[in-house]
């Protein structure tokens, strides 16, 4: 895992996710999956720019289906942003960096 993201699991996604406080970005992906990783080097790159205002995570869905199913996930790569435990936006599909960055930049400033 890159620096600054976390792994998300169902195990630690209500402490990591729900309990937080602040701006939230969920990566759900999986290994098969060619769009997730043409947008995982976006990601990683918002993880660091980003360290200590938002927190990146990763989930598996494959792996975690039970999440995935709880926000109705159709299709890989989402990204669900939360903010202080509630989601409040999502994108689908491989979008680029500059997407990614200004719902980010507009939830901060929110």
């Amino acid at each position: 895992m890159a620096e600054g993201m976390v792994e998300l699991t169902g195990a630690n996604w209500e402490k990591e996710v729900i309990q937080s406080k602040g701006v939230v970005m969920i990566d759900f992906w999986a290994a098969w999956c060619g769009p997730c990783r043409m947008i995982a080097p976006s990601i990683e790159e918002l993880a660091k720019e980003y360290i200590g205002k938002v927190k990146v995570g990763k989930l598996n869905t494959d792996e975690n289906s039970d999440v995935a199913s709880r926000y109705k996930i159709m299709g890989i790569p989402t990204v669900i942003f939360f903010k202080d435990g509630q989601k409040v936006d999502q994108l689908v599909g491989a979008v680029p960096k500059s997407s990614l960055k200004s719902k980010i930049d507009a939830l901060l400033g929110a």
